[in-house]
């Protein structure tokens, strides 16, 4: 999900508060993202990596560390590999979906190609255990190592899932969990220990990152029913069209009657889509409230994350979370 607009936004703000540590962040990774035998691995990582994100994920280590008083120079370490672990999820995503645009360009598997796509991938998933070992501090590395493993373990579940139709919302927020909400819950919980914070600060900020994430998730699935292709970084109807079973479905084949129930185990189970059967599906949705029912319970992870700030010390940086929090799910307010 693109979250660009005017310097006022959340986002910008903290970008802002943070352009130093971000400068030392991105002086990092093009140091680490290097490689002096195979120029390819640059190449496909800068076509990525320098396409206009927001580096959302590694502001929020710092911004966590920052907020508990951290001084030291490891921040700038643990933020670079979350946008290494970030975007070598995203390079084998954009292969496993087929996918050809990327926050509105061409993906690098389109550009390059598979084989290319997974090996900088790998690359870069061995760069961010480079990088989190730098920190010397064990209990960051089981954090990130273990966010790894989760993150890998989302994908696979929702291919199993992502087409069923017994596919149930516990299921899908597993799903988000693993492969959004378990890196953005990450990135905030290191950046609380790394900066010595208490338990409880520790446990608020990884409960900010979880319930953010998962918001995250949610709004960028709903807008794929409603948003503007250039916002959300692909074209409008996109997961219908690849038969994801998100969050406004599942509320709506659980609300389906016999003849509804045909409609979606042909469109998604079987794969056999006409003409005119997103609109189809969108009218469904609309009749049964399932996007509406899917804005609010965006809204309601934004509201579990901005209560788990409260636990924080009082910091220009904590009333910028808790904006950014807010701003996620403001175009769908």
């Amino acid at each position: 999900m693109s979250l660009d607009d005017k310097a006022t936004k959340p986002h910008d703000r903290l970008a802002q508060a943070l352009a130093e540590d971000m400068a030392a962040v991105n002086a990092l990774i093009r140091e680490r993202m290097s490689s002096e035998h195979a120029p390819r691995i640059p190449e496909v990582t800068a076509h990525l990596i320098e396409a206009g994100g927001k580096r959302l994920r590694p502001m929020l280590t710092l911004a966590a560390a920052r907020l508990v008083g951290y001084g030291g120079p490891f921040h700038v370490h643990l933020a670079a590999t979350v946008e290494f672990i970030h975007t070598a999820t995203l390079l084998h995503d954009d292969v496993v979906d087929e996918s050809r645009q990327r926050r509105g360009r061409p993906t690098a598997n389109l550009l390059w190609d598979n084989k290319s796509s997974v090996l900088v991938g790998d690359y870069l998933f061995a760069r961010s255990f480079q990088l989190m070992t730098d920190t010397g501090n064990m209990r960051v590395m089981e954090i990130l190592a273990n966010a790894s493993a989760v993150i890998a373990e989302g994908e696979v579940l929702q291919l199993t899932a992502a087409q069923n139709l017994a596919t149930t919302e516990d299921i899908y927020l597993r799903v988000i969990r693993g492969k959004t909400a378990a890196l953005f819950s990450a990135a905030t919980e290191v950046g609380g220990i790394i900066g010595g914070a208490p338990e409880d600060q520790v446990q608020a900020l990884f409960d900010y990152g979880d319930a953010l994430g998962i918001a995250f998730q949610i709004v960028d699935d709903l807008l794929d029913y409603g948003g503007k292709s250039a916002e959300i970084g692909k074209n409008t109807g996109d997961d219908f069209r690849e038969r994801k079973l998100t969050m406004p479905v599942i509320k709506a084949v659980a609300l389906a009657d016999d003849e509804e129930r045909a409609f979606w185990k042909r469109v998604i189970e079987k794969g056999d889509q006409q003409d005119g059967d997103l609109e189809h599906a969108m009218a469904l949705m609309t009749k049964h409230g399932t996007l509406e029912a899917t804005r609010l319970a965006a809204i309601g992870w934004t509201d579990t994350a901005r209560k788990a700030l409260a636990k924080l010390p009082d910091h220009p940086l904590r009333q910028m979370l808790d904006d950014l929090a807010d701003y996620v799910v403001e175009r769908v307010r």
